[in-house]
């Protein structure tokens, strides 16, 4: 049954991409931190925020086939309410459950064949910059280096350009970690050393374990050469 509910709902986002258009890896380095925060709540709750919540809970616990159908369900009636910055944050929540899953072709196409196409549509830069953040952790996932770098090199100048610190320091990260699995740890040392600075100067917390942990993995990997 969760077979044929995934089918759906992925039949629905082809079946919306497509009106759309006519109508306009390894697990020894760090995870990327998550940059999928856009908001998507309002006092006039709907039947679709409420399945947002729902599949939000869901993830939080684990049941993931379960929050995938659940995103689609307030992904399809946020379409319908013409709310498409809200439909967009429920793609990129998709995809991440797919992630989650080791989906990864699923996950790059809701982003690319959706929630990008949407958020370039009605001009949200943040949007976009968030698929692009969503983009290099999935390719990242996946061993497709050189498109994880470009996607968080496409992040880091839109967060300049939006003048988000803490999105920029994320995509610097997103850098240094697709740097550690390249073997290029010098390289990936100066981002970590830039994103510290960086962070430190904007008074942003958020980034101390990652850096610590990305500079734990830089030092194994050097020794582990000796």
């Amino acid at each position: 049954m969760n077979k044929i509910c995934l089918t759906l709902v992925c039949l629905f986002l082809v079946a919306i991409s497509n009106a759309q258009n006519v109508n306009s890896g390894p697990q020894d380095v760090p995870q990327p931190v998550s940059a999928i925060n856009i908001s998507v709540f309002n006092v006039d709750e709907t039947s679709a925020d409420e399945f947002f919540e729902d599949a939000d809970r869901n993830e939080r616990r684990g049941d993931l086939n379960e929050a995938l159908i659940l995103f689609g369900k307030a992904a399809f009636e946020y379409n319908n309410d013409k709310k498409f910055s809200r439909y967009g944050a429920s793609l990129l929540r998709m995809s991440n459950v797919h992630l989650l899953l080791l989906h990864y072709v699923e996950a790059e196409q809701v982003v690319l064949n959706a929630a990008l196409k949407t958020y370039s549509r009605i001009g949200s830069k943040s949007g976009q910059m968030a698929s692009y953040n969503q983009l290099g952790k999935i390719y990242f996932a996946a061993n497709k280096l050189t498109q994880s770098l470009w996607f968080y090199t496409q992040q880091g100048i839109l967060a300049q350009q939006l003048k988000n610190n803490t999105s920029y320091i994320d995509s610097v990260l997103g850098i240094a970690l697709v740097k550690i699995k390249k073997k290029e740890y010098n390289l990936a040392t100066k981002d970590v050393n830039r994103a510290e600075l960086l962070a430190k100067n904007a008074k942003i917390t958020q980034f101390a374990q990652q850096i610590k942990t990305s500079r734990s993995t830089i030092a194994e990997k050097q020794n582990s050469k000796k």
